[in-house]
């Protein structure tokens, strides 16, 4: 089957006919406070993410798909199926339908300005001086659909070329296995290139034709420096070999409570190198964890070192 007719029978299968949508619409979706406590603490112990009192709309709202798809009537038959121990597969679904995916191409672009102008220079001027190898990993937690992973590959391969000696390797990981595929396809809409410095996107990503009109995608040279994996946070230990420069966990702390982000950030940091940096979103803070960390520049960290934290403990 060609894609474009796989496409279509995507298309046909999520926009069913009308009078089925219908007999699926005669029950509105509701859920009683006793049952969305019972999702609240299944989607917590399943992720670290706590879903607020507010969030019943949207429990409701994410997870009318599943409904749909096991043709049940009720939030309450749902529950009694995932919450199941032997369900694993359908709570990563859930999962999927839960998770916000909200990403773009170079969010938050003084994070990447803060590695072109401080970080790769001071990497550079210390492999030059045989202080440091040419070999960088950067970790992107919580990558969404890839576009955070391949801005990072980008800028390294711009800035610290193959051609030089250096070997740079993004390593990618998010909860949501829906993600990781699209993440791995590589495949956009050419409306996100307006994110994307001109130069970089045309360097780096392959405008499509004919069926990939209106599309791009990710050239090979970065797609082959990005390695996705699924990896949930709130699980321990962490399956990670080896340690990072750098690891962005942006915007992805907010939707933990202050125990959870507590336990994430300790967790994350272990991965790090002694001089390694940790970058999360401009609308979060470590105000509750940053005892092991010291702020270098709006959002970025870098761990402290003993004589830090015995003056701190002073």
């Amino acid at each position: 089957m060609s894609r474009t007719a796989m496409l279509a029978e995507e298309v046909s299968l999520c926009q069913a006919p009308a009078e089925k949508v219908a007999r699926w619409r005669i029950h509105e979706i509701t859920v009683s406070l006793p049952l969305f406590r019972k999702f609240q603490q299944l989607i917590y112990r399943e992720t670290g993410i706590w879903l607020s009192d507010s969030k019943t709309s949207l429990l409701c709202g994410r997870l009318s798909r599943r409904l749909r798809a096991l043709q049940l009537s009720t939030l309450k038959e749902y529950y009694q199926v995932v919450a199941e121990p032997d369900q694993h597969d359908e709570r990563m679904l859930m999962i999927d339908c839960i998770t916000t995916n909200e990403t773009r191409f170079f969010r938050e672009p003084t994070h990447f300005e803060y590695l072109v102008s401080t970080v790769f220079p001071h990497w550079r001027k210390l492999a030059d001086q045989g202080l440091r190898s040419r070999r960088v990993r950067i970790w992107s937690a919580g990558c969404s659909s890839g576009e955070e992973a391949y801005s990072l590959a980008m800028v390294l391969a711009k800035y610290l070329p193959t051609g030089e000696g250096w070997q740079a390797r993004v390593f990618a990981t998010d909860i949501s296995t829906r993600m990781l595929a699209a993440a791995r396809e590589g495949i956009y809409r050419l409306t996100s290139s307006r994110d994307i410095p001109t130069d970089l996107l045309q360097q780096f990503m392959l405008k499509g034709q004919a069926e990939y009109e209106g599309r791009m995608k990710a050239a090979p040279e970065i797609r082959h420096m990005v390695d996705f994996q699924r990896l949930n946070l709130s699980e321990h230990p962490y399956h990670v070999e080896g340690t990072f420069d750098a690891i962005f966990c942006r915007n992805v702390l907010i939707y933990f409570d202050a125990a959870s982000k507590t336990r994430v950030v300790q967790r994350l940091t272990r991965h790090l190198t002694r001089e390694g940096l940790f970058f999360i979103g401009h609308a979060e803070n470590l105000h509750s964890v940053t005892r092991g960390l010291r702020c270098v520049a709006s959002t970025v960290y870098v761990q402290r070192n003993e004589h830090e934290n015995h003056q701190e403990a002073r």
